[in-house]
């Protein structure tokens, strides 16, 4: 059994074509999760802040000797 220039260029495309079909799931996969990320940093940053104004925030006493 011989192989063929035509056989392996076929089996080279298959591969390419699993490859990039693999790339653009991971892109879109990366997109989501990196735009998860920014949207509980948001929430979790607006949820503290909220929380900082509950308690009545920072309290500074200063002592003159």
């Amino acid at each position: 059994m011989a192989v063929e220039r035509a056989d392996l260029e076929a089996k080279l495309r298959e591969i390419e074509e699993i490859v990039d079909e693999t790339k653009s799931q991971a892109q879109t996969t990366g997109t989501a999760i990196a735009v998860i990320a920014v949207v509980a940093v948001v929430v979790i940053f607006l949820l503290g802040r909220r929380r900082g104004r509950k308690k009545g925030g920072a309290r500074i006493e200063i002592y003159r000797v």
